[in-house]
């Protein structure tokens, strides 16, 4: 039986930036994507400036599926291939919680759409891209376009005269 779907866990690193606005004072958005899990405790900071923050936010799954390889083969085409993440925030609160990360560009830009709290592109790492490119060579089929035939009775009625003769 073939394989439908595979994963692979990867790090997620992400950067909360100091704003200057009414409303908010922080920003947050994914910054890196790292190859591995590290040993690192979720939510360590990695590193801090005086306007930013960078942490590892913890792991997460990248999951493939074959009817998606047309999709993850136009991510790699691209030259610059991203890797979509996103981010909830717990009961309303400061926490977040990873909810998805992938390199489907169109569910990538249905999770723009969705309302999630932080969502944002990071450039794919080699290592994932390799990962998601024998992938796809193994299992994508190119899909052949299938020109439905028209119902003669019925979808060509606007050429048809009274008597049954067809107009010119």
């Amino acid at each position: 039986m073939a394989m439908t779907e595979v994963s692979r866990q990867v790090g997620v690193v992400l950067r909360r930036r100091s704003i200057d606005n009414p409303w908010i004072d922080h920003m947050w958005s994914p910054a890196m994507i790292l190859d591995e899990v590290p040993d690192t405790a979720p939510w360590t900071v990695l590193s801090s400036e005086t306007d930013a923050t960078i942490y590892y936010a913890g792991a997460a799954s990248i999951d493939l599926f074959i009817s998606d390889t047309a999709n993850y083969r136009d991510n790699l085409a691209d030259g610059a291939p991203l890797i979509w993440v996103a981010l909830r925030r717990q009961d309303g609160g400061p926490e977040l919680e990873l909810t998805k990360v992938t390199a489907d560009p169109t569910e990538g830009e249905a999770i723009f759409e969705s309302g999630c709290d932080v969502i944002g592109t990071v450039p794919m790492p080699p290592g994932i891209a390799a990962w998601i490119a024998a992938f796809v060579d193994r299992f994508h089929v190119e899909r052949q376009f299938h020109k439905r035939q028209r119902d003669r009775k019925s979808g060509d009625r606007g050429r048809m005269r009274d008597d049954g003769t067809e107009r010119s």
